[in-house]
């Protein structure tokens, strides 16, 4: 069974309607919790790919978000190894930021549906290809302006990015797939959240629009299998050698 580390910023955010997805395809998954002191891996180690969830903070906001160097230094680590790694809101923000973005504090809070537009830089790319023209959700803090080069895959209608590939195997999504209206309940009602004033009127958008956003999921999850190779089994290197004279 192939295994993805998640890191998880927060009690609310987690994989949510992806875990469903990750499941069918036999593939396994082990929560990591900065927030609550887990450490974070070095490495890649025992995983197959990394998921970076949603947080409550801008990213270098060092005080609520004291772990961000390491989890900068282990997304480093899994595109060094050639791992897949996908984020979601704010781990779509640290991928943009190890890519060699530069953090913004501002806006204090974006969060709504806005409609996803492929790019020519995502004409072909099978993950902006299956969200171009969808609704999407945004809820996250801050921002990171792309680094020169680094051109968004997927932008909204005001031509701000939603996703992003650094490479082959590494994709940053702004929008929030893995979000169910109970999910954006529980942030609202988390102590230290810091929701933006808009989300109880986003939340009933949300109930209100729930088989659309399931439905997106599910094209948003099968294009990542497709790109990111996750079924892919990964390389197994020896522990040791023999040398025979």
């Amino acid at each position: 069974m192939r295994r993805f580390a998640v890191v998880q910023h927060t009690y609310s955010d987690f994989l949510g309607l992806v875990e469903t997805q990750l499941e069918r395809r036999d593939i396994g998954f082990t929560y990591i919790r900065p927030f609550l002191d887990d450490p974070l891996p070095g490495g890649p180690m025992r995983y197959d790919g990394l998921f970076l969830l949603g947080g409550a903070a801008p990213v270098d906001d060092a005080g609520r978000c004291p772990w961000a160097e390491a989890e900068l230094r282990l997304i480093g680590a899994f595109r060094k190894a050639e791992l897949p790694v996908v984020g979601f809101g704010f781990g779509a923000l640290m991928i943009a930021w190890e890519a060699g973005g530069t953090p913004r504090r501002e806006p204090a809070h974006r969060c709504g549906f806005v409609r996803a537009r492929a790019t020519p830089t995502g004409a072909e790319d099978p993950v902006a290809r299956a969200a171009d023209g969808r609704e999407v959700l945004l809820l996250h803090h801050g921002d990171v302006a792309l680094p020169e080069g680094l051109g968004p895959v997927l932008e909204d209608t005001e031509g701000r990015w939603l996703a992003i590939r650094p490479d082959a195997r590494t994709c940053g999504l702004l929008f929030r797939p893995e979000l169910k209206p109970g999910m954006l309940e529980d942030i609202l009602m988390e102590a230290g959240h810091d929701p933006c004033p808009e989300l109880p009127e986003v939340l009933g958008e949300a109930r209100a629009r729930w088989d659309g956003m399931q439905a997106t999921t599910d094209a948003v999850v099968a294009a990542l299998v497709t790109a990111l190779g996750l079924m892919r089994e990964r390389r197994k290197h020896p522990v040791f050698s023999l040398k025979v004279e």
